[in-house]
C-alpha cells in the first residue's frame, strides 16, 4: 500500500511539474502572439509632425486581408489639411478625390482655394501579396493650429477577397492599440518641440511592422522575443530539473 501510495504522489507531482512548464511556454507563446498582433497594423510615420511644417507622411501596409492580396489603399484625408501631394508608386494609379470648401481660404502664396483633397486612393492591376508588404507617401502641409492634437487618416485596405477598414478611431485615454482595426493617426508637435516629435518617431517606429513582421515576425518587438523565450526556457528547465531530482529520490 506505501509504495502504491508513493507512486501515485510521484506521479502526481511529475503531472505538476510538466503542467506548470506548459503553461509557462504557453504564457511565452501568448505573449510572442499578441506582439506580432499589435504591430501589424496600418500605421503612418513622418519626417517631421511640427504644427505648420509640410510633412511626408508614410503609410505602411503590413499584409493583405487575411490571405487575399491587396487591390487598393484608399487614405481618407482630414479636413484640417489643406494641402496634399501624393508621391508616385511605380506599380499603382493615384486618384485624388477633391471636396468643395463650404469657405474659400487662401495658401501661402496667395491665391483662393475652393476645393481640398479629400481622398487619396492607390489602385492596382498587380495585387500586393498577402505575406508581403508595401508604403505609401503623400506630402501634405500641417495646420498652423494642430500643436497638441492628433490627426486621424482612415485607411481602407481592399483585396482581392474582402476588405480591412482600419477606421476605429480610440476613444479618450484608450490606448489605440487596443482596437482590432485602428485608424493611423499622427501626432502634432509644436514648432521647434523636438524632443517630443522624437519620442512620437520612436513609438511609430517601434509599431511600424517591417518586411520580417509581414512574414509573422517583427524588429520591433525583439527584446520581447527574447524575453518570453528565456521564461519559456527556464520554466522548462526547471521543470526537467525537479523530475531528475524526483526520480533520484526514489
Amino acid at each position: 500500500m506505501t509504495n502504491t501510495t508513493t507512486a501515485r504522489g510521484r506521479s502526481g507531482a511529475k503531472r505538476s511539474l510538466l503542467m506548470g512548464a506548459a503553461v509557462t511556454l504557453g504564457s511565452a507563446a501568448l505573449m510572442l502572439g499578441g506582439a506580432g498582433a499589435a504591430s501589424a497594423h496600418v500605421t503612418v510615420a513622418a519626417d517631421t509632425a511640427e504644427a505648420g511644417a509640410y510633412a511626408v507622411l508614410t503609410f505602411s501596409v503590413p499584409h493583405g486581408c487575411g490571405e487575399s492580396p491587396t487591390t487598393s489603399v484608399s487614405i481618407q484625408i482630414p479636413e484640417e489639411i489643406s494641402s496634399v501631394t501624393p508621391t508616385r508608386n511605380p506599380l499603382y494609379s493615384v486618384e485624388t478625390v477633391h471636396q468643395a470648401l463650404e469657405t474659400p481660404v487662401e495658401d501661402s502664396h496667395g491665391n483662393e482655394v475652393t476645393e481640398q483633397v479629400s481622398e487619396v486612393v492607390y489602385r492596382t492591376d498587380t495585387p500586393l501579396p498577402a505575406d508581403q508588404r508595401d508604403t505609401f507617401e503623400l506630402s501634405v502641409k500641417l495646420p498652423e493650429d494642430a500643436a497638441g492634437t492628433t490627426l486621424h487618416f482612415p485607411t481602407v485596405q481592399t483585396c482581392e477577397e474582402g476588405e480591412s477598414a482600419w477606421v476605429q478611431i480610440a476613444a479618450e485615454g484608450q490606448d489605440p492599440h487596443e482596437l482590432e482595426l485602428p485608424s493611423p493617426e499622427l501626432q502634432v508637435v509644436a514648432p521647434g518641440d523636438h524632443e517630443h516629435e522624437a519620442a512620437d518617431a520612436e513609438g511609430q517606429d517601434a509599431t511600424a511592422p517591417d518586411a520580417s513582421a509581414a512574414a509573422g515576425g517583427s524588429t520591433a518587438n525583439g527584446p520581447l522575443v527574447i524575453t518570453s523565450l528565456a521564461l519559456g526556457g527556464l520554466g522548462l528547465v526547471v521543470a526537467i530539473f525537479a523530475l531528475l531530482r524526483t526520480r533520484n529520490k526514489a
